[in-house]
């Protein structure tokens, strides 16, 4: 669906001063109708672009572009932001991103739930769940700095927000995780935690609810949150519980960040498990609450089932679990744990013991609680999606088409513009990344064009890794990285750096 005026038209808008004429912009989106990220209503609009930035938006004389490309009957939008990636590995092994770009997104977010490719610091084996980013030390990086500079040198297809994980920075400095770290290693920890801010992450992560850092403390946290606070950064949880503790959790992530001086961000909210399904009217009104007096703001997937390393202690929140990777039984890959469990006449707790480490996804959350947590006026779209594991969940690859297709279009949740917006202006404002999630004249020109009538997700839980349906074009900092459906053969991401830490 590649519709293409000629490039290289024989009418120009501008000369280059030797007599040969030349097109004014790079390239023009023509005849789109733009959603401009803001929330506003959509307009009709020509987009044009010079080098990486947007030059106008409006009507524009025919054949200004040395690239055209007709958006008759689609929508022009911002780039989508990825505010919940584990992708800190794939942007170097995999540069080219094509779960992401294949979704029209244009920048990720990276170092979630606690989990970072860097610094980290390992002599043994990688404990888990770091070990959903690598399975050897040699796959980390002991600086920030020495992380940033690997990513520059891949030249990955879509910009980079990194934040800085709290278990990377356990493990780096020995921390045990049967206790509270010791003064000292909390020493350790800010140290190297400032040094990974000055050298420009956006923040601090942690993922309280795993085992390696579930014993930590909440001074532990605050005294490392402070770092990100006295930074200007943002502090990003995957809390201690969001099952019957949800509401508890989510005042010491509320009572944590104001003892930091940070802006937060809950991740992936949700009420996992029956016994919390309908709660969603509860944290939904805490987190408004909190809101009122400090700066907060949440995302969330749009699946009703969740994903990471295979626990057993996870299993009965889940009414079923399926394995996406085992090291010790590889085969188990795509099966459910209750089935391989009846293979080997054992509990299922028995069998995920016996096929860890390994990841599963947990079918463990309330339909009407995933759309009126999506439904909240602060909420964005993360995918939170695990591209090393060998059977994903779907949401690596379908995330923001779903939401576009099946929230937007199908059940109504949202408008348009909003679901947008959601992608789009909103992350951009909540996590401060400066002229982007906007189509606006002098922003970066980091754009999706797509079919409303058409776009879809098409990955499930059985075939996880189908790319979606009517994502037409996107372009990241001004060159098409998916032209016509298409991947094109450039990587134009960057590692964007925040100014505010950089410059401390």
């Amino acid at each position: 669906m590649d519709k293409l005026i000629d490039p290289f038209p024989p009418r120009t808008c501008g000369g280059d001063g030797t007599g040969k004429t030349r097109p004014a912009y790079d390239v023009v989106v023509r005849n789109g109708m733009v959603a401009d990220g803001s929330g506003r209503p959509v307009f009709a609009a020509d987009v044009a672009i010079a080098a990486d930035r947007i030059a106008v938006v409006g009507a524009l004389p025919p054949a200004c572009g040395a690239l055209e490309l007709d958006a008759a009957e689609l929508v022009v939008a911002p780039g989508f932001i990825d505010v919940h990636t584990h992708d800190d590995r794939l942007v170097l092994i995999q540069p080219e991103a094509e779960p992401k770009v294949t979704q029209g997104v244009t920048t990720v977010v990276t170092g979630n739930c606690g989990i970072s490719l860097a610094p980290v610091l390992l002599d043994d084996a990688v404990p888990a769940p770091l070990n959903l980013l690598g399975k050897a030390a040699g796959d980390f990086f002991g600086t920030f700095t020495a992380y940033l500079a690997a990513v520059e040198r891949a030249s990955p297809a879509v910009n980079v927000v990194p934040l800085v994980g709290h278990m990377a920075l356990r493990a780096s400095v020995g921390a045990d995780p049967a206790r509270a770290a010791t003064d000292g290693e909390v020493a350790g920890m800010q140290a190297m935690l400032d040094d990974a801010l000055r050298a420009g992450a956006f923040g601090f992560s942690t993922g309280l609810a795993y085992p390696f850092s579930r014993n930590a403390s909440m001074a532990e946290v605050v005294a490392l949150a402070s770092v990100a606070g006295r930074h200007r950064a943002i502090y990003t949880t995957h809390m201690r519980d969001e099952g019957e503790g949800v509401l508890v959790s989510l005042e010491e992530a509320f009572a944590t960040a104001r003892a930091a001086g940070v802006r937060l961000v809950i991740s992936h909210h949700k009420c996992l498990g029956v016994s919390v399904w309908g709660r969603s009217a509860m944290t939904l009104a805490a987190i408004d609450a909190a809101a009122e007096s400090m700066d907060i703001g949440l995302d969330a997937y749009p699946y009703t089932a969740s994903s990471t390393v295979l626990l057993p202690g996870k299993l009965k929140r889940s009414s079923e679990t399926w394995v996406t990777w085992s090291s010790p039984f590889p085969e188990a890959s795509g099966r459910r744990v209750e089935d391989v469990a009846a293979d080997w006449s054992c509990t299922p707790e028995e069998a995920a013991r016996r096929l860890s480490p390994a990841g599963a996804i947990y079918v463990n959350m309330d339909e009407a609680d995933v759309r009126h947590i999506m439904k909240h006026r602060l909420c964005m779209i993360g995918s939170d999606g695990l591209p090393h594991d060998q059977h994903p969940h779907p949401r690596l690859w379908g995330t923001f088409p779903r939401v576009l297709g099946h929230y937007c279009r199908e059940t109504g949740l949202f408008t348009l513009e909003e679901a947008v917006h959601r992608m789009t202006g909103l992350p951009a404002r909540q996590f401060g990344i400066a002229d982007r999630g906007v189509i606006r004249a002098g922003a970066y020109a980091d754009l999706c064009v797509f079919d409303p009538a058409t776009v879809r997700d098409r990955a499930d839980f059985r075939n996880p890794t189908e790319p979606a349906d009517g994502i037409v074009h996107v372009l990241v900092n001004g060159q098409p990285v998916l032209r016509g459906g298409r991947a094109a053969a450039v990587r134009p991401g960057r590692v964007i750096r925040n100014p505010i830490t950089s410059a401390a």
